[in-house]
């Protein structure tokens, strides 16, 4: 039997890894990793195959940049001769990418069993993540769900209740795997003062002047050293906007290279606060027990992040987005008090292997 799991950038790398340890227990089977090279860095990339002890991919389609139709049907035009070829008993696809959507879609226009991990989370409202997810959970066979939320809008939309599995969220298995060896596998220094850790990269965020520089003009205000880990893409369009000067001369601002996982959990296990535009970074911040502000004005997480007051949306305006850090810089001087965590008990890769196992194994229709 063969799974062919289709990857494309951190998130879901990450995903992939404990899905791939669980699938140990299976010797039979024979998992392969394409690797569409959405984010082609070797920082981006290659280090957390390395440091996740993930194989290497058997196939890489070096897809590179370029906008959302240049990527998805390169992908669409470099996979199919692939799924012809090895002819997978399941593909799996991650997240809510490109790569995502590609893999979906060849997946289902060749009539091959296809599952979806991180299936049916919704924001409800129009951007090319939300529309890359609806498309790749309708062509499931599979919709392996982090949050019981997710179940209940897949149901909503029509898909069969057989299609649908509560496995918990399989990041939240990462996290509980790394955190104890983070310390000693990661190379970074955090600083030893207090400061926050940022993070922004989505296209809506940084493309747009007003949007970035609205940001980048509260990072200026904030009392606190903040550390970047700068995306290769962000540089990129802070330095055309002229504002990446701009950024590094307000000397509050440490920007660095793209880090590892290791290094990235060490630097959020020490951090105050946590600022970020990512859909998978609120997450680690919730798991790691940190505040968090989000450069975003909408959030597939309102009930189990933002309403318990975990989190708050900002959006990119420079006095919400001061104000929503300070808010929170205030908060972390006590613990962060959690009387649930709605992302499972850290078993998801082992509940969505069970899944996957059964149909393939025959034990269910």
């Amino acid at each position: 039997m063969t799974i062919l799991h289709i990857i494309g950038n951190r998130p879901q790398l990450i995903k992939l890894a404990p899905f791939l340890g669980a699938m140990r227990r299976y010797p039979k089977v024979k998992n392969i990793i394409l690797h569409s090279g959405q984010h082609y860095d070797y920082e981006m990339s290659k280090i957390f195959f390395q440091e996740l002890g993930i194989p290497d991919a058997d196939y890489n389609l070096d897809i590179g940049s370029g906008t959302h139709g240049f990527q998805t049907g390169s992908i669409l035009v470099k996979l199919d001769p692939i799924l012809m070829d090895v002819k997978p008993d399941m593909v799996i696809v991650y997240g809510d990418t490109n790569t995502t959507l590609a893999g979906a879609l060849g997946a289902h226009k060749l009539h091959l069993p296809l599952a979806h991990v991180e299936s049916g989370v919704r924001e409800y409202v129009w951007r090319p993540e939300e529309i890359n997810r609806k498309i790749a959970d309708h062509c499931s066979d599979f919709c392996l769900c982090p949050i019981p939320k997710a179940c209940a809008n897949l149901e909503k939309e029509g898909i069969e209740g057989g299609r649908i599995f509560y496995t918990g969220d399989i990041t939240y298995d990462v996290f509980l795997m790394s955190t104890p060896i983070a310390e000693d596998k990661g190379e970074i220094r955090p600083p030893r003062e207090d400061y926050v850790l940022m993070t922004m990269h989505r296209a809506e965020t940084v493309d747009i002047y007003d949007k970035v520089n609205g940001v980048i003009e509260a990072l200026r205000s904030i009392p606190y050293p903040i550390v970047y880990p700068i995306h290769p893409r962000t540089k990129k369009m802070l330095t055309e906007f002229g504002l990446y000067d701009k950024l590094e001369a307000s000397g509050r601002v440490r920007l660095i290279p793209p880090v590892g996982y290791f290094d990235f959990l060490k630097l959020l296990l020490h951090c105050r606060i946590v600022i970020t535009d990512s859909g998978g970074v609120i997450k680690e911040a919730f798991y790691a027990r940190k505040f968090c502000v989000t450069l975003d004005s909408s959030t597939e997480y309102k009930e189990e992040l933002f309403d318990p007051g975990y989190n708050v949306l900002a959006g990119t305006e420079r006095d919400r987005v001061m104000d929503a850090a300070l808010r929170m810089l205030e908060k972390s001087s006590r613990p962060m008090t959690i009387s649930d965590n709605p992302f499972g008990d850290g078993r998801a890769g082992e509940k969505m292997a069970g899944v996957i196992m059964d149909r393939l194994e025959g034990r269910s229709e």
